[in-house]
């Protein structure tokens, strides 16, 4: 009889975690956050709290508090049942696939492990047939050998789940070492656990450092998961660079094992076995991993590049090092991809489970996730893979037995399929197309394929990797050497790349017809230097997150800005009423008196600010712009930060002021700087800008120059996880309303999608228009869409703008004794409601923000409102 649940702990209002004497809007989130994982399986909770206020602190001291509360609330009550005579939960509460994925016990060598005998000899009688039983060593069948897939069976499910189930390096080591692995992996998986998720590696390890600081850094085992590029410390495949190749060739590695005839005398054994190894260095001794384990629970939290140091410090792998921790651990930190990806929860091991999910920075969660699950692939991959799989049919297909021949030419004709879509352009002006599933099925008349065991053949033979490796072969003699050693991986990861992205759109094929579309981009044949592409774009995120909340005990979204939450409930959670979802939302920690947000309608000239897209490029409006600027520069002190629409609009302001001599005229006042299109010089950027300001500060007497200003771009990596505190970002100026491009196709099916699904709700059940979009095939132009849109996609396409306004801004604030003011440069930013048929952007500011908003009806207004505040806060801070 299975225990009752544990009561659940009594409300709390103090939190002793936390390192300091907490803000009351502080103690109001632990306090909800607390209450919300108290209130039972099936807690669903969406907390705002504004960038700055210690929201993450917050979520640590009162999320972990509650899991000692909660455990040692269910260790009194297993106490009492144990006295009763009850048992624990059974292995029958755990979810198929996780039953399938736990490492099996060490087997014996057999022919073949994991197949019985008789299919070992059938996998191999092919292999004597094509060497005609005795082969000479070098010739070539002895050498294409090694590529030829062994045969494949889809009825025996059985044994190849057993070996998929496996992770990749456990293969690694010597009988006796596998053994005590087998005890190793029997550590019991402990319940609940707190997984908590983000979206960049560098947000986790300022969730790490926040840790730190409290005493669950030290008290709870931490484990922090990250991608293979983040950890991996092999420099071989290191200097690959691109994370799908880093990924590839690790999965290459472990499938490469080195054998060789070893004695091995453990306690019990006497007989002479094979010693295996994997091929990668890192992880063939497991004794060092096991090493590298224990110095992480001596260490207490560690974030991933403290794993990265300790694994080259010891010579062990820390990414694998990480995963096996992930059982025992209290508190998993790991970024969005590995959570939130069902394939990649189901390769990690993660179980769900009673647990906690905490998502944070989730203010724009559902496109997020939808994104996770889109798949394109491009013309030219096509072409490389058709030509692949063609050369791979004509060495092999003799020897190969009747169940991989058949697969490989399904996987030929439906390749074949998707090259001939994209070619057959009846139409040169209409090059790009979207459909239903069904519809695409359909129009190829390949809906008679059995797809799901196509998928399950290319996920479980190993085909990718043995058509990849023999390709890769071919382009070696081709060129016709060995001088290209490099160049000989990137070209098999470069093909296996491209399989695995056919994969990946076949699975999207999967997919209910009406969870996503089919975009048929077709090549003009007048020509165009992109490729022409199929993809895969889902829609659904309510089915993606149900997986999680389903087998989560409590699933908590936090982020600076959340609202509106109308639209999250629709397109997460659109079952569950509005009463079941709980959320908190708060204040600023700063005083009123340290932050100016200006509606900016006009420049100095008395021009009216006007950046719409047809107006925006104008010579008069890019002038006045400068204007301004040359004002505000003067004014503000320290940092100045500013943020355009696009790199591509950033470029052409630039362009036009280095032109006419205004950025000469601003570097008087402030040094100048650009952000990088390319992310990984970003750092660097930040770097100079930082070192100007602080420079300026000693010396702006003899100079002039006050501070610095940095160009920024809406929904780069700036605008999103960079904090400019202090003297970093003492004015943000948001140009204009960053709307995204209507013209985008990925974006006109998703406000098409949400229209619909939004119908039922906002216009009273009337459906008599709500499958308009469904079966159009041409796709139509941006604003005709938003046009037709009733409400539910235009409300959507206004709240992508003013998202993206909002995490622009909030950059500026970043603790109570910060100021900073915040100027929305363009006259629509002083519409109200009243005289707009739809909302006011300023309607979806934050509440902190919107309290304060002055709107400036000239630039006079402007300046002294400006002069003020600086004045005021220096004075006081």
């Amino acid at each position: 009889m299975p225990a009752p649940p544990p009561p659940p702990p009594p409300p709390r209002r103090d939190f002793p975690a936390f390192p300091f004497a907490p803000y009351p809007i502080q103690s109001e989130f632990m306090s909800f956050l607390y209450g919300a994982l108290s209130s039972g399986p099936g807690a669903l909770a969406l907390l705002e709290s504004p960038t700055g206020t210690g929201k993450t602190l917050s979520i640590i001291c009162s999320a972990l508090q509650w899991l000692g509360d909660h455990r040692d609330a269910a260790a009194r009550g297993s106490t009492t049942a144990a006295a009763a005579g009850g048992g624990g939960e059974g292995d029958g509460d755990e979810p198929d696939w996780m039953r399938d994925f736990t490492p099996l016990p060490p087997e014996k060598p057999t022919a073949k492990k994991g197949r019985p005998p008789a299919a070992a000899a059938r996998s191999k009688a092919p292999r004597r047939a094509a060497a005609g039983s005795e082969k000479p060593e070098g010739s070539e069948e002895a050498e294409d050998e090694e590529f030829l897939v062994e045969e494949y069976e889809s009825d025996g499910e059985v044994c190849v789940r057993r070996e998929a189930g496996k992770r990749p390096h456990r293969g690694g080591g010597s009988s006796s070492e596998s053994e005590a692995d087998g005890e190793e992996e029997e550590e019991e998986e402990v319940t609940p656990k707190v997984f908590f998720t983000s979206r960049t590696h560098s947000q986790l390890s300022q969730f790490v450092g926040e840790l730190k600081k409290t005493e669950f850094g030290w008290r709870l085992r931490t484990v922090c998961l990250g991608s293979r590029k983040n950890l991996c410390i092999n420099k071989d495949v290191l200097k690959l660079g691109s994370a799908n190749r880093i990924n590839e060739r690790c999965l290459e590695l472990q499938k490469s094992k080195k054998s060789s005839k070893t004695k091995v005398e453990g306690d019990n054994r006497k007989v002479c076995q094979s010693k295996t190894s994997c091929g990668c260095p890192m992880i063939r001794k497991r004794g060092l991993q096991k090493e590298f384990k224990s110095e992480v629970s001596e260490q207490g939290a560690l974030d991933i590049e403290d794993l990265a140091q300790l694994g080259k410090k010891i010579g062990t792998c820390p990414y694998y090092g990480a995963r096996d921790m992930v059982r025992t651990a209290d508190l998993v930190v790991l970024p969005y991809q590995s959570l939130l990806l069902k394939s990649a929860r189901e390769s990690l091991g993660l179980n769900l489970k009673n647990s906690v999910v905490i998502i944070d920075e989730a203010h724009n969660l559902a496109d997020s996730l939808t994104s996770m699950y889109n798949s394109k692939i491009t013309s030219s991959q096509l072409n490389a893979i058709l030509s692949h799989l063609e050369a791979y049919l004509n060495r092999f297909q003799s020897v190969l037995g009747a169940g991989n021949r058949r697969y490989i030419q399904t996987l030929t004709v439906l390749t074949r399929s998707f090259l001939r879509v994209l070619t057959s352009n009846q139409d040169d002006a209409c090059t790009m197309t979207s459909m239903t599933i069904n519809q695409f099925l359909f129009s190829l008349d390949i809906d008679n394929i059995n797809i799901v065991k196509l998928c399950q053949y290319v996920k479980e033979s190993n085909i990718i990797h043995k058509v990849s490796g023999y390709a890769n072969k071919l382009n070696i003699n081709q060129d016709g050497v060995n001088h290209l050693s490099h160049q000989q991986q990137y070209d098999e990861g470069s093909s296996i790349a491209s399989f695995q992205t056919l994969a990946d759109f076949l699975r999207s094929l999967l997919n209910c017809n009406d969870n996503g579309r089919i975009i048929v981009a077709r090549k003009k044949f007048s020509g165009q230097p992109e490729d022409a592409y199929l993809k895969f774009v889902m829609l659904c995120a309510e089915k993606i997150i149900l997986e999680i909340t389903c087998d989560a005990y409590a699933v908590i979204l936090a982020g600076g800005t959340l609202q509106p939450i109308e639209e999250t409930r629709l397109r997460l959670f659109p079952n569950l009423p509005p009463s079941d979802i709980k959320f908190f939302t708060c204040n600023h920690i700063v005083p009123p008196e340290s932050i100016l947000p200006i509606a900016v309608t006009r420049g100095p000239s008395g021009k009216a600010f006007d950046f719409s897209y047809s107006s925006r490029s104008s010579h008069t409006m890019i002038e006045e712009l400068g204007r301004f600027l040359c004002n505000v520069v003067t004014t503000v002190p320290e940092g100045v930060v500013m943020f355009f629409a696009s790199y591509e609009y950033e470029r052409f302001v630039y362009d036009a002021w280095a032109a006419s001599g205004m950025i000469s005229k601003i570097s008087k006042k402030k040094h100048v700087f650009r952000e990088p299109k390319n992310s990984v010089d970003v750092e660097m950027t930040l770097n100079k800008y930082k070192e100007a300001i602080q420079s300026c500060s000693k010396s702006s007497q003899d100079t002039g120059v006050t501070g610095a200003l940095l160009l920024a771009v809406v929904g780069g990596k700036i605008s999103e996880g960079i904090n400019f505190s202090d003297g970093m970002g003492r004015c943000v100026v948001m140009v204009g309303l960053p709307y995204p491009s209507p013209s985008d196709v990925e974006l006109t099916e998703t406000i098409k999608y949400i229209e619909n699904i939004s119908k039922p709700v906002l216009v009273g059940g009337d459906n008599s228009s709500s499958s308009k979009y469904d079966d159009e095939c041409k796709l139509q132009p941006g604003f005709d869409i938003l046009r037709k849109c009733n409400k539910g996609g235009r409300e959507y396409y206004e709240n992508l703008c003013m998202k993206a306004v909002n995490q622009s801004i909030g950059r500026a604030i970043r603790h109570a004794n910060d100021y900073a003011a915040m100027l929305l440069v363009d006259s629509r930013y002083a519409h109200t409601s009243s005289n707009r048929s739809s909302s006011s952007p300023t309607d979806k500011l934050p509440q902190w923000i919107k309290t304060r908003l002055a709107c400036a009806q000239n630039y006079g207004e402007v300046h002294r409102l400006l002069h003020q505040f600086f004045k005021l806060n220096r004075q006081t801070h």
